[in-house]
């Protein structure tokens, strides 16, 4: 399976995914730590992906997502964004609303 295809499998597999330096219990930047925080904060379940274990998924990912920095949330297959825009939706409430349309 090309990396493309793996991207494409895991959000269609996975509600909320997690496209970050390190694992949740050791992040490896502060926007990863940042985001871990905060689906942790909001009680959600979530599935990590340690980009830095894959540089072939790390730079495909970009491209796919047109997004250049990690991490990289996804809720139902789609694009959230990163550490800052997760902490500002979820100052503003906002996150809570994107979690609500999970399926359980």
């Amino acid at each position: 399976m090309d990396v493309i295809e793996r991207i494409k499998s895991q959000l269609e597999t996975h509600q909320v995914i997690l496209y970050m330096k390190g694992s949740p219990d050791f992040p490896m930047c502060a926007g990863s730590d940042q985001v871990v925080r905060i689906l942790r904060t909001c009680g959600e379940t979530f599935t990590a992906v340690d980009i830095l274990e894959d540089e072939e998924l790390c730079e495909a990912l970009k491209s796919y997502s047109n997004f250049p920095t990690y991490p990289q949330l996804y809720i139902k297959g789609q694009l959230i964004g990163g550490s800052e825009i997760i902490f500002d939706l979820f100052n503003k409430g906002e996150l809570f609303i994107l979690f609500a349309g999970i399926d359980r």
